[in-house]
């Protein structure tokens, strides 16, 4: 129960947030950027017909779909969010918050990117023309972002025959500014350094990654190719923010020491994932 309600209350967030950037963000400024929100947006503009009443009757035409084409599980997934997403568009008010077009898009582009990817990582979904590609994929075998990127591709030009030119290119800046605020709330916000570091002082630099730091480190056996000595290579993965007393110990004890670093989008386990007693 307290999972289901947790799961609940982020759904609602997302689709509060996706509502507020409609709303009072791209809509204002006719900024169709794809989706049912964008195609509610064109339809108001055309017939006058309100945004709500657009995303309502097309999500339940798109949920009878999913039931039949794609299962239970997506159907249940997608349900909460359709529901939602046209009653918050009709009770949060179609105010412009930005009077500036590009820097309203700008905002409301990071705002419905991180409302999205609260809705994937619940497993939710808004419902519109998220659904299509998955049907695509399971019938046409069609990429998903390529499905995606298609239907949304025809609301972003239809919009060019009913708004201007420059809403139109508004809409395709405003898609890939969302796309890249999915992509780093994805695997950016975790990003970690991997280090490895041969020195002849490899077991003091372990030492004090190990005490001082508080990170484990991995000794991985190593042959030279030039002068085929065995050395000991140490492996250290361990949060930006510590990347630099890491550089500090391995200067302290072998400034000519070799390292390599890296960096990883994401990292689970001990220490990182879930906390541990011990090191």
């Amino acid at each position: 129960m307290i999972k289901w309600v947790k799961k609940l209350f982020y759904i609602t967030l997302a689709i509060v947030l996706i509502s507020v950037c409609v709303n009072m963000f791209l809509g204002p400024h006719n900024i169709a950027a794809g989706g049912i929100t964008g195609l509610a947006i064109i339809a108001e503009a055309m017939f006058n017909f309100p945004r709500s009443v657009v995303i309502l009757a097309f999500n339940v035409t798109i949920l009878v779909i999913t039931f039949i084409f794609l299962g239970r599980e997506i159907f249940y997934n997608t349900a909460i969010g359709s529901m939602l997403l046209p009653v918050f568009i009709g009770i949060i008010p179609h105010e412009m918050l930005i009077t500036n077009a590009m820097l309203s898009m700008v905002a409301g582009s990071v705002i419905f990117g991180i409302a999205v990817a609260i809705l994937y990582h619940n497993k939710a979904s808004s419902g519109g023309t998220a659904i299509p590609p998955l049907i695509m994929q399971k019938y046409l075998k069609i990429n998903p972002a390529v499905g995606l990127f298609m239907t949304d591709g025809v609301v972003v030009i239809l919009s060019l025959f009913v708004f201007s030119v420059d809403a139109f290119f508004y809409a395709i800046f405003s898609i890939f500014i969302t796309s890249a605020t999915m992509r780093y709330l994805e695997s950016g916000m975790n990003k970690k350094k991997m280090v490895y570091i041969i020195s002849e002082m490899s077991q003091s630099i372990l030492r004090d990654v190990l005490y001082e730091i508080g990170r484990g480190v991995t000794i991985v056996p190593t042959i030279g190719g030039y002068s085929e000595s065995e050395r000991q290579m140490l492996m250290v993965t361990l949060d930006r923010k510590d990347y630099g007393q890491l550089l500090d110990i391995v200067n302290q004890h072998d400034e000519n020491a070799f390292m390599i670093t890296d960096t990883v989008s994401d990292v689970h386990g001990r220490g990182f994932t879930y906390e541990s007693g011990s090191v």
